[in-house]
Parts: structure tokens; sequence; C-alpha cells
């Protein structure tokens, strides 16, 4: 998947749903919720940030598995990884979504459900590339719920890009509240749902 051309000859995705949402807003268990309704011949996850803690692991001989997994683990490396990620996407915005789709092969599931999108220039690839395929989801919790999960404010990681680049995006096909209420939470996680099957 190397290039434009290549993206738009594959077979896949008939849907691209796009996660974005604040640190501990409860991103990877949408995602999560999403995979197992789906199961896992229909779909895959996705994580933008995998190639990130993947160059990390192997250069710094780190636990890949702990830095992609939802532990307080890959805390003690996130501010210097999100800087070397800033100065790969300076050079190729679309370096990161590309080796993601490489790395989890997506290319043989219908649906992509990409858990960590951070960046509008994360949005503008996607929709460059899959168009009308495309459909983006924001999850919310109050901040005290993410407290309560473990986030404490971090400055150089909750103030910047990483985290709040897409704070003033609007323009979002679903909102998710997931503040540990599940009844309204999978209303919507069953409209994504329908959406996406219909795609096949």
């Amino acid at each position: 998947m190397s290039s434009t051309n290549e993206l738009q000859e594959c077979k896949y995705p008939v849907a691209v749903l796009l996660l974005s949402g604040k640190r501990k807003s409860g991103k990877d268990y949408v995602a999560e919720r999403l995979y197992q309704r789906f199961g896992s011949n229909e779909s895959i996850i996705v994580k933008l940030s995998a190639p990130i803690k993947n160059h990390w692991a192997n250069t710094h001989g780190l636990d890949l598995a702990k830095l992609l997994d939802s532990t307080d683990y890959k805390e003690h490396y996130r501010q210097d990884m999100i800087l070397w990620g800033e100065s790969m996407r300076e050079k190729d915005y679309g370096y990161f979504c590309r080796a993601a789709l490489d790395m989890f092969n997506a290319q043989d599931k219908p649906i992509w459900i990409v858990s960590d999108t951070r960046r509008k220039t994360d949005l503008k690839w996607f929709r460059e590339n899959f168009n009308n395929k495309v459909k983006t989801v924001r999850v919310y919790a109050d901040e005290n719920v993410r407290k309560q999960r473990g986030w404490t404010f971090t400055p150089g990681v909750d103030d910047v890009a990483s985290e709040c680049d897409l704070d003033v995006e609007t323009d979002w096909d679903w909102r998710l509240v997931n503040n540990g209420t599940s009844e309204d939470l999978e209303k919507n996680i069953q409209s994504i749902i329908e959406w996406a099957l219909s795609q096949r």
C-alpha cells in the first residue's frame, strides 16, 4: 500500500470509521465494542500510533504490547513519541496512516476501525483516499470521569496537537458520550454498525 494508486485499487475497505477523543474518553473501549459486534472476519482495528510505538519499542528495547494497550506504561514515553511523530508528519502527513494500514494488513478486511484519529491531517488523508467510505466518530467523556479512569493533565501531552488538533472540529458523523451509562452508547454504536454493514 505504498501509493495512492495502489490504495484506490484495493478491494477493501467498504467502510472506514475514524474514532477520536481525548485521553481516557474511551476510544479503545468503543473500538473494541464495534470490533466485537462486526467480528474478526468483517473488521480490523487500526491504530495510527502503532508504527510510532513499534519504532520506539525496537529503538529503545521496550515492550510493544504494553505500549499499545491502555495501561500507563506508554505514558512514560508518550511525550518523546509525540515529538518524533510530529517530525515525521511534517515531511509526509500520510506517513503513519499508510504505515498503520500496512502494519495491520487492513486491506484484507472490509471494515476499518481507526481507533486513534488525532489530527486534521489524519481526517484529510483518509477522506482524500476513501471519500464517502469514511465516517467520523467523536468519543466524549466528562473530565471527572476521565480522571476516575486515571487521566491527569500533563503539559507537553494534553496541550499539543496530538490531543488538541481536533477540538475545534465540529463535522462529526456520530458523537458518543461514554460516561459509563451504556444504554445511549449502545444505541449510537448500533447506528454505526447498521451504516457500516449497509456498505457491504
